[in-house]
């Protein structure tokens, strides 16, 4: 006899496509402009070979992040944990998950990379959207140059993963066979992106239009340094002022709860589970020390 529960669930693809459609009537509903990056879009933008995305990213003013997430949570969807230093981890999303969804929504509000005002970025990108039909309804996603700059952006925080690679060899080849790369300059000049843009970008740009490559910030070399979490914990408290150390690395070595939440919200948090996860981390850390001490002594 068939399982009615197991007829009615969504797929992980079902559930992308489904979660743009609600995501979008959300945001029409409230009056709030919202686009799409990422995910299967992309795909059928041809800005990205075809593969599965696990979560709905949309795009956001900051100014509206507050209205999009109550209208989200009105329709149950919560908030997962996050690890509450951000310091260390700048926010620039807000992942919400629904009991009876087996994908995320992640609500952007900014995008690692853009060094200009998060308001302004968005209104640049804005204008540089359009509408596309996706699971029966129009929703708008980023234009061809704005695509490629978003995904380039995102592949090179791991530049040396190799589907990261892989994307950024699919992206130029994109971007020289639809001559796309003086559009992408010009987006990235106008969100702040040329120095977090520049590995990408710099060989497909013809000799007369390459521009004066301004330095990366410390948010986005401390990015591409640290390749573990405890890196990124350690350069954060090395930057950070004399009288704020101690505190950091106290909760460096004893974590809050939604730390661990942030990777599991199913983690045992009962005195003996926390004590498991505090050895299960420390292990991962001892494992990775030899990257951290890479990370800690690399330049830039």
């Amino acid at each position: 006899m068939p399982d009615s529960a197991n007829e009615t669930q969504l797929s992980i693809p079902e559930g992308v496509l489904l979660g743009h459609a609600l995501a979008s009537g959300v945001a029409e509903s409230l009056g709030i402009r919202a686009f799409f990056i990422k995910g299967p879009a992309s795909v059928v933008q041809g800005l990205r070979q075809p593969k599965t995305s696990a979560d709905v990213d949309v795009f956001v003013a900051p100014s509206n992040l507050e209205q999009m997430l109550r209208g989200l949570r009105e329709r149950d969807w919560r908030e997962r944990p996050v690890d509450p230093d951000s310091r260390t981890f700048p926010k620039h999303s807000v992942t919400l998950d629904h009991p009876e969804w087996p994908c995320c929504i992640d609500v952007h509000f900014r995008f690692p990379g853009m060094e200009n005002p998060a308001t302004d970025c968005f209104e640049v990108m804005w204008a540089s959207t359009y509408a596309l039909e996706l699971a029966g309804q129009e929703v708008r996603v980023p234009s061809t140059a704005l695509g490629i700059l978003i995904l380039a952006l995102h592949a090179l925080r791991p530049p040396e993963l190799p589907a990261c690679r892989q994307e950024l060899e699919f992206l130029a080849h994109l971007t020289e066979r639809q001559a796309q790369a003086s559009s992408v300059l010009e987006i990235a000049k106008a969100t702040g992106s040329l120095a977090a843009i520049r590995p990408f970008l710099n060989d497909l740009l013809p000799g007369t239009a390459v521009p004066v490559w301004p330095e990366p910030s410390v948010e986005w070399r401390n990015r591409l340094k640290a390749k573990e979490p405890g890196s990124a914990r350690l350069i954060a408290v090395v930057q950070a002022p004399w009288q704020d150390k101690p505190k950091m690395l106290w909760r460096a070595i004893f974590p809050r709860p939604e730390v661990f939440l942030s990777g599991n919200i199913y983690a045992d948090m009962s005195v003996l589970g926390r004590l498991l996860q505090h050895r299960a981390r420390w292990a991962r850390f001892l494992r990775s020390a030899p990257q951290i001490a890479r990370d800690l002594t690399s330049g830039g």
